[in-house]
């Protein structure tokens, strides 16, 4: 068993993009700190995204724009942002004016970064 002080010592860096309206959002944050790691915590409806963030996240989690975006409770298909021909560029710039499409929440380490739906995920990142 791994102690939570190795935890603590190792992932300083943890930061979890955060909306405490979300339930899982709520629960990936409760087992990074059952852990012992206190990360930072960025609430990205409040301080929103930029260009570079967006970019800099989609290539740690080796994923695309539509593997992020947020459906339920947006106007993502009114925006036409379901569509598959909808482009990186055009998704990227809907998230950075509407930070709710973006799905949540997505923590980053060390280790990489990931969509931690459900939140378990997140151990993958430990």
């Amino acid at each position: 068993m791994v102690s939570t002080s190795l935890y603590r010592g190792a992932m300083s860096d943890v930061v979890i993009y955060h909306n405490p309206a979300c339930g899982t959002s709520r629960n990936t944050l409760a087992l990074l700190r059952e852990k012992g790691i206190e990360p930072k915590v960025v609430e990205y409806l409040k301080e929103g995204w930029t260009k570079d963030q967006l970019k800099d996240l989609l290539k740690r989690m080796d994923a695309s724009a539509h593997d992020i975006l947020r459906v339920r409770g947006t106007n993502a298909e009114e925006l036409g942002l379901t569509d598959p021909a909808a482009s990186e560029d055009a998704l990227i710039a809907a998230m950075i004016i509407e930070p709710i499409l973006v799905n949540r929440p997505i923590v980053t380490t060390s280790k990489g970064a990931a969509l931690c739906r459900p939140a378990e995920l997140v151990l993958g990142l430990l």
